[in-house]
């Protein structure tokens, strides 16, 4: 998929706090912890100065933002169509926002959301086939 020279990483840990069981391992090797974060669900990271721009997403495992990210990837590489219709919003959304990154954000919003709804349709006839429990087996 198009997308802007950025490499976005999703990190599971067992849980956010204490944020130092992580933070330490990951500036150790380069990446910079921003604490003024406004999305609570994660813990955000970013690349030192003069490294390619890394957007690093720290997600307790299990939590509902790191299933939403995990489908919406997922669902993105199953779905040519979606694909390509989120990536030429983006170039839309970059072309009437380019120094606003906020509005640039705020504006993707409708087009997740309807993503996201395909995505959990999608996700319904490609996982539940492949579910086995105890009380289904023969």
């Amino acid at each position: 998929m198009d997308a802007k020279p950025i490499i976005d990483i999703q990190i599971s840990v067992p849980s956010l706090e204490p944020v130092e069981t992580y933070r330490s391992k990951l500036e150790k090797i380069g990446y910079v912890f921003r604490p003024d974060n406004p999305d609570l669900t994660k813990r955000y990271f970013r690349e030192s100065p003069g490294n390619k721009r890394t957007h690093i997403h720290v997600r307790e495992h299990g939590s509902w933002s790191e299933q939403f990210a995990l489908l919406f990837r997922d669902y993105l590489r199953a779905s040519a169509e979606d694909r390509k219709r989120y990536a030429n919003e983006k170039y839309r959304l970059m072309g009437l926002f380019r120094n606003e990154r906020h509005l640039y954000v705020e504006n993707k919003e409708p087009i997740i959301w309807d993503i996201m709804r395909r995505a959990s349709i999608w996700s319904q006839h490609v996982m539940l086939p492949n579910v086995k429990t105890r009380f289904f087996e023969k």
